[in-house]
């Protein structure tokens, strides 16, 4: 399926985005260092389970605009959120798919504005009240160096040379044996220029060290922090040697997500073998029952009972990598 590429103004900015598909709004919000073309193997299958699913490039990644205001607090990236939700048409029935800083995002506008969205799904990062819980624990510490790196100046000097080469190694970092070379080239076009690098780092900047962070939105940067009163579900690999999240930060989750129907999934490491398209992930551990019937958007975003609020580790051969990993381990979860 051919993804269409428009503009639309939101929340005094103009946002690029991706779509596919008619129906019920599908929001994807992307992470650092990716772009909405990460979500390009699921906006499909989004649009093919009766979606209208759309990828915006996140405030300040080309082509969209970088604010003139510095604001990129996560309270500012939920107003994105539902402002995006009212400029594309969305209704009750929308539902929010977040990877990274698109998942703390979606948090935020999912209990900010519940009235918005019917559904959450995030990847790899959980809810802030788990995040807050370990993220001063050594190894994660440790998995998060980058973070801190950024709040330096040396970072937009560093990050930016030979072409972005250490978005790069991040990449081989965090998906190993994944050929990402489509994706480096798109998200290297997102953040090539310095002003819109710069926009990337000020993410980690607002939640660290405070730059840019507007004392007006202390209220919305508080449901960021709130339980999620929608059914959600929250994705993460179990902990390697190349992940960016503990388990830990993952099984802390559960608390934050209180409605029935909520779930955190852990998928399990990847083995050392290999397929055509990179390792594959470890079958040796236990799975809860789930139906193969159907793909991961319709199972993910359109189930309405599940069971109560869980933790649940899982095992899988779908290849590693993809926006990076996302799409592999959203459907990873219908595939058991």
């Amino acid at each position: 399926m051919e993804l269409t590429e428009g503009s639309v103004e939101a929340d005094a900015l103009t946002f690029g985005y991706l779509e596919a598909g008619t129906g019920p709004l599908a929001l994807c919000l992307h992470g650092f260092p990716d772009s909405a073309w990460g979500w390009r193997h699921l906006l499909p299958a989004l649009a093919d389970a009766g979606f209208r699913a759309v990828a915006p490039f996140m405030r300040g990644y080309a082509p969209t605009e970088v604010p003139a205001d510095g604001r990129y607090q996560v309270g500012r990236l939920s107003l994105d959120a539902g402002a995006l939700h009212d400029a594309l048409g969305g209704d009750g029935e929308a539902v929010l798919v977040g990877h990274d800083w698109g998942a703390m995002a979606a948090y935020g506008a999912a209990a900010w504005q519940p009235e918005r969205w019917r559904r959450v799904v995030a990847a790899a990062v959980p809810p802030a009240g788990a995040l807050a819980a370990d993220f001063v624990a050594y190894d994660q510490l440790r998995r998060s160096w980058y973070v801190f790196f950024f709040q330096t100046p040396l970072a937009d000097a560093v990050v930016g040379m030979d072409d972005l080469a250490f978005i790069d190694r991040l990449w081989a970092d965090w998906s190993p044996g994944y050929d990402a070379t489509e994706d480096l080239r798109r998200v290297k076009d997102a953040l090539r220029e310095p002003e819109r690098l710069a926009a990337a780092l000020g993410y980690y900047r607002a939640m660290i060290s405070g730059v840019g962070v507007d004392p007006a939105l202390d209220g919305v940067q508080a449901a960021a922090a709130a339980p999620t009163p929608q059914p959600a579900r929250c994705t993460s690999t179990a902990p390697t040697t190349s992940a960016r999240m503990g388990v830990g930060l993952a099984s802390g989750a559960i608390a934050c997500l209180p409605t029935e129907g909520s779930r955190v999934e852990i998928v399990e490491a990847p083995a050392t073998s290999s397929t055509s398209n990179g390792p594959t992930w470890s079958t040796a551990s236990s799975s809860t029952s789930s139906t193969k019937e159907g793909d991961a958007a319709f199972l993910l975003l359109r189930r309405r009972t599940v069971g109560g609020s869980r933790v649940s580790r899982r095992s899988s051969t779908v290849p590693r990598g993809i926006a990076p990993r996302t799409a592999a381990l959203l459907e990873h979860n219908a595939q058991q």
